[in-house]
């Protein structure tokens, strides 16, 4: 059951965790929108807010919502005996928030066997003609508060499987993917994405619906170092230099605000995160050749007219806005050298594209209101090294550097650079898994964090004869 006014988001996921049900089970159970649950025995999704029901049993103290109200993405999943006249038991799934829903609701369906991978990874799904569930689980907000990947070099991958198989009619990369990528991310208790952005792929704003489809599963748009108020200048639909002139702030500036100001007038009524600042087109370093004080002044005029622009769109303080500034290649030096970045912009730090973190919050910047967050790598494409089709990335090597950024205040948005996501389940799993919860991590068991989902696949007991020896 689920409430109308809870919104699209939590009435999907429940038509997912039907989905699940049946794929374990044969048997696809009824969604409906209703007051109160039909039957014996039923299932409720939503939120307290959202959902009479839930508000009414937390109103006679069967549901605790001090423990939700206020909270960042968290859930509870409780099963409840003789709620109400005629319900013998209630399995209710509650969360603070629309994702606290669906972390909580897909919790449920890997405790049944439907792994996160189930469709991007061929996971079999074990059948099951009975389930019996005994749950009381409070979770915890997240250790990270924006979690999620980039989708990156999709030329080879992605772009052409989406293309000639999965998106025929499109060509592209579009909502139908997005809607696959976005469902992933929510199984692994993610919450943002950073879209596929080469110039071989649509621009994610050319096709209408991805940013539609993002939003009904409370997937958060962000962007990578490379695109300003979520303008992909890879794109020639986004940037053309015959049409548009150059990249060059201090030479095209109107041209460039015109653009912002266009992409922040169809995007700014989602949720995003806004990439301040900016480089050159796509990876390259900012355009002009200027001395380094008056690429810091430039950077600077940059970011104060981009926040204009997001306090004009939004109707927020524009501390409100999240805002992230990353010092990716060149633009770390433009920092040192002195660049302000207003304090209430989260600083991404990022790896040497191999996975150790180049920096991370000094003593003075640990203090600022924006906090911190990483941009880290699984895949990269750039000499003199690529790596693109092995996950390579030791868990070990992945914790030591994140937990030091951690430990040094980036908790605010963590990024991860997948490629074109295949074949790197494995390190996705375990940068997401550290995300929600760091501290279940240690120098000790984190080098079995992915033997224990390969033994979900191949069987628990190569995972309990691997500890034993």
């Amino acid at each position: 059951m689920v409430s109308k006014e809870d919104g699209i988001t939590v009435t999907k996921v429940a038509n997912l965790f039907a989905d699940d049900i049946q794929r374990v089970t044969d048997f696809r159970p009824n969604i409906y929108t209703a007051s109160k649950p039909k039957g014996k025995y039923a299932v409720v999704v939503g939120t307290i807010q959202g959902n009479a029901y839930l508000r009414n049993l937390a109103e006679r103290g069967l549901i605790d919502a001090d423990s939700l109200n206020g909270r960042w993405e968290r859930y509870m999943v409780k099963v409840i005996e003789s709620p109400s006249k005629g319900v013998d038991k209630v399995l209710v799934i509650v969360g603070s928030d629309r994702r606290g829903a669906a972390y909580g609701t897909f919790s449920v369906s890997e405790a049944i066997g439907v792994s996160p991978w189930y469709w991007w990874a061929d996971v079999p799904v074990r059948k099951n003609k009975q389930l019996l569930l005994t749950a009381d689980v409070l979770s915890q907000s997240p250790t990270v508060k924006y979690r999620g990947f980039f989708i990156n070099d999709e030329d080879w991958g992605l772009k052409p499987w989406a293309s000639k198989n999965f998106e025929q009619n499109l060509g592209d990369i579009g909502p139908k993917t997005y809607a696959r990528v976005c469902e992933l991310l929510l199984r692994m208790k993610a919450n943002m994405l950073a879209p596929a952005m080469h110039s071989c792929t649509g621009a994610f704003y050319s096709h209408a619906d991805s940013k539609l489809v993002a939003d009904t599963f409370g997937i958060i748009i962000t962007t990578s170092h490379c695109e300003p108020l979520l303008l992909n200048n890879a794109a020639h639909s986004e940037w053309d230099m015959k049409t548009d002139g150059d990249w060059n702030y201090k030479t095209n500036k109107d041209a460039i605000v015109n653009k912002w100001d266009r992409r922040l007038s169809e995007a700014s009524c989602f949720e995003n995160i806004y990439t301040t600042a900016m480089r050159g087109l796509h990876d390259a370093g900012l355009r002009g050749d200027l001395p380094m004080n008056e690429r810091v002044q430039l950077i600077e005029q940059v970011i104060a007219d981009q926040r204009k622009l997001l306090e004009k769109h939004i109707g927020k303080q524009v501390e409100d806005i999240p805002q992230i500034f990353v010092p990716y290649k060149e633009t770390m030096d433009i920092y040192e050298n002195g660049l302000r970045v207003p304090d209430d912009v989260t600083l991404v730090w990022v790896d040497d594209n191999y996975g150790y973190m180049k920096r991370v919050s000094n003593p003075t910047e640990q203090k600022r209101k924006g906090g911190a967050g990483v941009y880290y790598h699984l895949s990269y494409l750039g000499g003199p090294h690529d790596y693109l089709w092995l996950n390579t990335t030791p868990p070990v090597l992945m914790y030591e550097e994140l937990k030091k950024a951690f430990d040094t205040g980036a908790d605010r948005y963590w990024l991860l650079n997948v490629g074109d996501i295949k074949p790197m389940e494995l390190g996705i799993t375990t940068f997401m898994d550290m995300a929600w919860d760091i501290h279940s991590f240690d120098i000790d068991n984190v080098n079995r964090h992915q033997s224990r989902m390969l033994s979900q696949l191949f069987g628990l007991q190569y995972y309990l004869s691997l500890i034993h020896i």
